[in-house]
């Protein structure tokens, strides 16, 4: 099978490799979309390293069509449809016992542990089976939109924290696919006022389609001005920040009202660090959290929330790509071109 194999920062191959073999206790799934999020663009540049493996096949967004079904599964059969939540808790740990299964102690996951979706077939093994990590798709809703479940649902985890609510004046900061989810995640969950920062046009314009109030370039209009002017000079509630970038944590505090929820959604590069002013946060009691991938749960109702309709997929992705051009759709997602790379096999 055709397959894209990494080897270590900027050097990624297509090549043939032995289709995967299963056991009793595991499937083969036929993959038929996958898409490239911004950890695997961290990934390919060496700046994500925790358990990525040199050689293996990364992509942890993925959708397909069961291949093979080993001898002792029950519940799923050849031709069936199906959606991959790609981190496998073990179910046992304090955080899985807690409602953080996210944050598994002893978390595996596809795309990382186990070879992932840059490939024609995946193996899905036997812990993800039994731990539920594969969804049945609804005939009517394309792969194309399906495989947005997986980051749609990490966008729901970081909405849950950052607790938006009716009303709200939210500020989402990075204007790609994951911040246009949260507009719209934030306009579903009733803010008054949504404020997209993001330099690049053509994102800001996506914005403006998919529901957010204001969409500006923070290199030419006052952030700080325009979320003042739009709160009588209070702050906004609550600020996404989905980038990735620590020089604007502390700016990015300093948008919130008091008591307001700062969270922190894009993953960062290890060991760059970033200056806080503690007394932002003591004197105006805000709250700064964090989120980190997903729970089975986020994956269903984002799925839900795609059969509904209720997402604009076609805002949000950017199709024509095939597994031959894994790596320019990785560097078009660096560089900022077009948006969520969808391949298509």
């Amino acid at each position: 099978m055709k397959a894209a194999v990494f080897y270590g920062p900027n050097n990624l191959k297509l090549e043939n490799v032995e289709k995967p073999i299963i056991s009793e206790e595991e499937i083969l799934l036929n993959v038929k979309v996958s898409a490239i999020c911004g950890t695997d663009v961290r990934i390919y540049q060496g700046k994500k390293t925790k358990g990525v493996r040199t050689p293996s096949i990364i992509g942890h967004e993925l959708v397909g069509v069961i291949e093979e079904v080993g001898e002792n599964i029950e519940d799923y059969f050849v031709g069936e449809r199906i959606g991959v939540m790609p981190v496998i808790g073990c179910g046992k740990c304090y955080y899985c016992l807690n409602g953080r299964e996210n944050v598994c102690a002893n978390r595996t996951a596809i795309g990382y542990e186990f070879d992932g979706g840059f490939a024609e077939y995946v193996r899905i093994p036997s812990r993800a089976i039994k731990a539920g990590n594969l969804v049945k798709i609804p005939d009517h809703i394309s792969y194309e939109k399906a495989v947005v479940a997986e980051p749609l649902a990490c966008c729901l985890n970081g909405q849950r924290k950052a607790n938006v609510k009716m009303g709200d004046v939210v500020v989402v900061i990075g204007g790609g696919p994951i911040g246009l989810m949260h507009v719209q995640l934030a306009k579903i969950a009733g803010a008054s006022s949504v404020i997209l920062s993001e330099p690049i046009e053509h994102r800001r314009e996506k914005g403006l389609l998919v529901g957010a109030n204001h969409a500006i370039d923070p290199n030419q209009v006052s952030l700080e001005e325009l979320v003042l002017s739009e709160t009588n000079g209070l702050g906004a509630d609550v600020v996404v920040l989905a980038i990735g970038v620590p020089s604007i944590v502390n700016s990015s505090a300093n948008l919130l009202k008091k008591g307001g929820t700062l969270n922190l959604f894009a993953g960062f590069t290890k060991g760059v660090l970033s200056e806080m002013d503690p007394n932002v946060v003591h004197y105006n009691e805000i709250t700064i959290n964090g989120s980190a991938s997903l729970t089975r749960s986020d994956y269903h109702k984002a799925l839900s929330l795609i059969s509904s309709g209720q997402i604009n997929i076609d805002a949000i992705t950017t199709n024509g790509y095939t597994l031959d051009a894994v790596e320019q759709a990785i560097l078009d997602v660096r560089d900022g071109k077009g948006m969520k790379a969808v391949i298509t096999q």
